[in-house]
């Protein structure tokens, strides 16, 4: 039996009914509190301003923003009117952002000031000239044919937006009618969220999310944890994508624990949010995890309160693991695996996992789906320790890719499997263990080899902090074995090292050809590594070395 078939907006109000005064988010960095009642409020008061400028059940909201304290707002305030909120990589530029705003028939857009070096607001001046001179919520575009409002989030006042204290005043003075008839008709099964796979590879695709979806999956990943009311989660992941909001507040919701927010990444901001509000829970991928506790002022926090959280986004590697579970008293520490198009999870480790399976697997199959390892030319089932590719079914399977049937058909078969494109394997006792994307496979001359695996073995180099392992393409071989790594600090390694650390430890055809010394990899804005990026990188290095030794 699933855990709920009710919506968002329900669980919300329950929390606001049985435990008005918890917090519900808190921002420690600027002492911001809301509790579950005035957070509730709040979203009505924006619901109602939504429906106001023209905002009506079944619409496609957007929204560019970091983890400002609003963007929860506008979530539940989408939800409890039926409403979609399609999230946005904040990451995106223009190009990006036109066609998401395009495919998705987005009616209006939530947006900040801008992140890094991208303006926001400049950049929706450019993609809408009609902007400044039209009246707002009445948007003709040419482009965007849909869109017909742009909100700011915040105080400011820009030409043609709204901003969000004009829809919270338009919301006051808004009857509840029209607001309580919407929220009686909703059904849980309905779409409620988009968002857009990283497009790592090709365009974008809008994956389509329901209540249903994201309720229970966060709901049994809260339950692994074993979250109560108790429970403050700190998430520094961005809430555009599923391990936000799914992982995240989706499980601490469900719950009725306590949101300790940071709005963009800073190992300092996380350590000094963990000791100030004794959180006991953590999230993050891979490489965030390493930035906390490698940081060079790590020692001057106390994170004795945590207890559990979540390293996924990417597999873990079991090195970190380790270092997350001795350093960081994060003893009881999950890692999860899925897609976007799963809701996201598939697999999780448990709290009461002995230590090796919680460091070295990512856990047995979430309640109410099914999990299964398939040979990926043959579609037939494997059986324990086989390598193939890992399909899941059940309630978590996203509803499809938005106006893209054939490209969901690719992953969801007929049977209602969707396949997932990741190479894994399942030992007798059920747990999962992620061995690469079928794509990130390298096969040299014949011999397939998992870049997984060789990462782990480089782990154990003490001085290497990260390393990714690609493959890249040679005339020979068809592909080589190539290793990008950052350093530990005043880590002193040559090529030469791991070479010869590797050819006396695994077989002579899975050492790296070649190994690029690196400060950083590239990463998607959810933290995901992007591999294709490193093999890009690794051609054009060894082209420049080769023009080097022809000119000599």
């Amino acid at each position: 039996m699933l855990f709920t078939k009710d919506t968002l907006g329900y669980f919300l109000e329950k929390g606001a009914q049985e435990h008005p005064d918890r917090d519900f988010m808190v921002y420690p960095d600027r002492d911001l509190r809301l509790s579950y009642k005035e957070f509730d409020e709040r979203v009505n008061l924006l619901a109602k301003g939504l429906l106001s400028i023209g905002i009506k059940k079944g619409d496609h909201v957007g929204i560019w923003a970091l983890n400002v304290p609003d963007w929860l707002t506008f979530m539940f305030a989408t939800a409890k009117i039926g409403v979609v909120l399609v999230t946005v990589n904040t990451a995106y530029r223009s190009h990006e952002l036109a066609y998401v705003m395009e495919q998705s028939d987005m009616k209006a857009l939530a947006i900040i000031d801008g992140f890094r070096d991208i303006d926001y607001v400049q950049t929706l001046y450019e993609l809408i000239p009609e902007l400044k001179t039209q009246e707002r919520g009445e948007l003709k575009s040419e482009k965007f044919p849909y869109l017909k409002s742009v909100i700011y989030i915040g105080p400011e006042k820009h030409r043609g937006m709204y901003n969000t204290p004009e829809l919270l005043l338009l919301g006051k003075h808004t009857p509840d009618d029209e607001f309580l008839q919407i929220k009686a008709s909703l059904d849980g099964d309905e779409v409620i969220n988009m968002q857009y796979t990283s497009g790592t590879t090709g365009f974008p695709k809008g994956v389509m999310l329901s209540h249903i979806n994201i309720l229970n999956n966060g709901y049994y990943i809260g339950e692994r944890q074993k979250f109560t009311g108790e429970d403050k989660l700190c998430i520094t992941v961005p809430l555009f994508h599923c391990f936000g909001i799914v992982l995240g507040i989706m499980a601490t919701l469900t719950h009725g624990s306590t949101n300790v927010m940071v709005e963009v990444f800073d190992p300092l901001l996380v350590l000094a949010a963990v000791q100030k509000e004794k959180c006991t829970a953590l999230y993050g991928v891979p490489t965030m995890f390493i930035a906390e506790y490698s940081h060079p002022m790590f020692d001057m926090f106390d994170l004795s309160s945590l207890r559990t959280g979540i390293m996924a986004g990417s597999t873990p590697p079991i090195e970190a693991m380790k270092k997350v579970v001795n350093n960081m008293h994060m003893a009881e520490v999950t890692s999860v695996y899925g897609l976007t198009e799963g809701s996201p999870g598939f697999t999780q480790t448990s709290t009461d996992d002995p230590l090796d399976k919680r460091v070295e697997t990512v856990g047995k199959k979430l309640p109410e789906c099914e999990v299964k390892i398939v040979d990926p030319e043959t579609g037939e089932t494997l059986g324990p320790n086989e390598t193939g590719e890992i399909c899941c079914k059940g309630y978590n399977v996203m509803k499809g890719y938005y106006k893209m049937p054939e490209k969901t058909k690719e992953v969801i078969d007929e049977d209602g499997w969707l396949h997932s494109g990741d190479l894994a394997t399942v030992d007798e006792e059920g747990y999962y263990s992620i061995v690469g994307r079928i794509k990130d496979m390298i096969i040299r001359g014949g011999e397939n080899i998992y870049p997984r695996e060789i990462e782990e073995f480089l782990y154990t180099m003490p001085d290497i902090l990260d390393v990714q392992v690609v493959g890249i393409p040679d005339d020979k071989y068809g592909e080589i074995v190539g290793a990008f790594i950052i350093l530990a600090e005043g880590a002193d390694l040559t090529e030469e090292d791991v070479r010869d650390f590797a050819l006396t430890k695994i077989a002579r055809y899975k050492v790296p050809k070649h190994v690029f010394f690196v400060d950083e990899f590239p990463l998607t804005a959810s933290g995901k590594i992007q591999k294709f990026k490193l093999r890009e990188q690794a051609v054009e290095l060894l082209e420049k070395i080769k023009a080097q030794e022809e000119d000599i």
